[in-house]
């Protein structure tokens, strides 16, 4: 059995944090987005993120995969915001299973909280992107917490919990690109571009772009960011909470937001560009009482409290 992480519990006072205006709402195009999507000081207001509900009365024993009262949860431990790994505990970070280091980053603040309300042990364990869902589908992991989609095709492979965020596709590029001032993606006709492999930015959004090159997809976002850095590309599709760390941790890059406009990425309807942005929590296929368990812990965080908790993660982000 793989070596168990006990949870701190957190304390029960209310978390207040700063969040400046909703993640949905559509920025300027062409604008950069820096720190939280409105990034306007006239838009800041505090929101408070409550108290993790205490279910530690609840019989959990009967879920699949947590008769041991441990959920061993899946994640890259690369993909910042979302996930990351660190040398130190510091910022609540939580030891990962079976290597070195430590996990941190708004699915550990995520996880953290499920494992809390129920008094689950929690158990990170850090997973190439491709093989996360495997891992669900065979029991390795009893869920992954690793920013995925909720796409039909995920969820003929898996169940999924959620949304635990709702996010915003944009594109990433350089403030010198002939492209940083694009308006749509009608303007990046013809770029040289990327994203991460197996996600809808890489198979459904930059194929809409006219005689977009599109090279080979990265196997992770720092990857795919790299490719950017070093102008392998002219731009990259991605979502706005990566692209915001990315902007964290390089003022020359610029985020477009063509979101909420005629020149944004298409899907055929609004269900399907819901289905395709919102990011779910993947449990193995008929496991309805661990799916409901978690969202009923999720249900208690509307959009902003979700997109305060992610604007702490992207300010704790290691610099590199």
């Amino acid at each position: 059995m793989r070596r168990m992480i006990a949870l701190c519990m957190a304390a029960c006072m209310a978390l207040t944090l700063a969040a400046c205006g909703s993640q949905n709402d559509p920025a300027p195009s062409g604008s950069a987005g820096q720190g939280s999507q409105s990034s306007s000081a006239s838009q800041q207001e505090t929101v408070t993120v409550p108290p993790v509900e205490d279910l530690t009365g609840v019989d959990t024993s009967s879920i699949p995969g947590l008769e041991d009262g441990v959920l061993t949860v899946g994640m890259e431990c690369a993909y910042a915001p979302y996930n990351w790994l660190q040398p130190d505990d510091s910022n609540g970070a939580v030891p990962v299973s079976g290597g070195s280091g430590y996990a941190n980053g708004y699915d550990v603040t995520i996880a953290k909280r499920i494992c809390e309300a129920y008094g689950w042990q929690l158990e990170v364990v850090s997973s190439a992107w491709d093989s996360l869902t495997p891992a669900v589908q065979s029991g390795t992991m009893d869920a992954n917490i690793a920013g995925q989609s909720m796409t039909a095709e995920r969820m003929t492979e898996v169940d999924m919990a959620g949304p635990y965020y709702y996010a915003t596709i944009v594109v990433l590029t350089t403030k010198n690109s002939q492209y940083a001032s694009a308006q749509s993606i009608a303007d990046l006709a013809g770029g040289k571009c990327t994203s991460q492999s197996g996600t809808i930015w890489y198979d459904s959004c930059l194929p809409q772009i006219e005689n977009a090159q599109l090279l080979a997809p990265a196997e992770s976002a720092p990857a795919m960011i790299m490719q950017l850095e070093t102008g392998a590309v002219d731009f990259v599709c991605t979502d706005m909470p990566t692209a915001m760390a990315a902007v964290a941790k390089n003022d020359e890059l610029v985020i477009l937001n063509f979101s909420g406009t005629d020149g944004d990425f298409q899907f055929a309807t609004e269900e399907e560009r819901a289905e395709n942005v919102n990011i779910g929590i993947a449990v193995q296929k008929g496991n309805d009482q661990l799916r409901e368990a978690i969202d009923r812990v999720l249900s208690a965080l509307n959009e902003d409290q979700f997109n305060a908790l992610m604007d702490q993660a992207i300010a704790i982000q290691p610099e590199v």
